[in-house]
């Protein structure tokens, strides 16, 4: 009873509302950031800047479900994610989030539509050929994995996590290994998907111009996340 009240006790009555964090800090040697508080809205894209081993990739895996933070909520579908059964988590993670991690975590030993092919049979939709060609993509789709470059690697690794349309996209530099005009398609690309699906995404990159092609950028300084735009 006492856990049902907890999780009913966080309803935002706003329907636009897809993340909500709530009074977040966490620490490892040292402190990272406290009482962090930020909403993500249907098609909103927001960045998050900061100096190295300012927090960034941590708030976001906790943002993400993949790392309980020390205190505070992070608030999905009026649940704090951290107080639910790990199986329905782990359901969430797999069919509402999107999670692109600076690594690509492709199967190498499969061809690039193996790769797709194999999100799309567990998430029941098929390949997008209209995203394979917005990447730039579509004409290596039949290549092993490894014999594409590290900038058609991540963007085949995007192009995974956007085939199983996800509510929620969260990327660690999704566009680390990639030149200046590619990485303006990528991004183009995602906010396309998120103002077509309803969907929202919170992203980390080091890179300024990059951050504000999102509707909303932060800084994470000083223990705090600050809104710059």
């Amino acid at each position: 009873m006492g856990e049902e009240n907890k999780t009913n006790s966080l309803v935002t009555g706003d329907d636009s509302i897809l993340i909500q964090a709530k009074n977040l800090s966490h620490e490892f040697d040292y402190k990272l950031f406290e009482n962090i508080n930020l909403n993500l809205h249907k098609k909103e894209s927001i960045a998050i800047i900061g100096m190295s081993g300012s927090g960034k990739s941590t708030l976001l895996n906790i943002l993400s479900s993949l790392l309980e933070p020390k205190s505070g909520e992070v608030v999905y579908n009026d649940k704090n994610i951290y107080s639910i059964k790990k199986k329905k988590l782990l359901n969430i993670r797999r069919e509402d989030f999107g999670i692109i991690f600076q690594a690509h975590y492709l199967f190498r030993g499969f061809s690039a539509n193996d790769n797709l092919k194999i999100a799309t049979l567990l998430s029941g939709n098929s390949i997008n050929e209209e995203l394979l060609k917005k990447l730039n993509i579509d004409f290596v789709i039949n290549q092993g994995v490894g014999e594409l470059s590290g900038g058609q690697q991540q963007r085949l690794s995007i192009a995974r996590v956007l085939m199983k349309k996800p509510k929620v996209i969260f990327a660690d530099e999704p566009t680390g290994n990639l030149d200046k005009e590619t990485a303006i398609t990528v991004m183009q690309a995602l906010n396309e998907y998120i103002k077509e699906n309803d969907a929202g995404m919170i992203l980390v990159t080091h890179e300024h111009d990059l951050a504000q092609l999102c509707d909303k950028v932060y800084k994470l300084e000083n223990l705090e996340l600050v809104e710059l735009k």
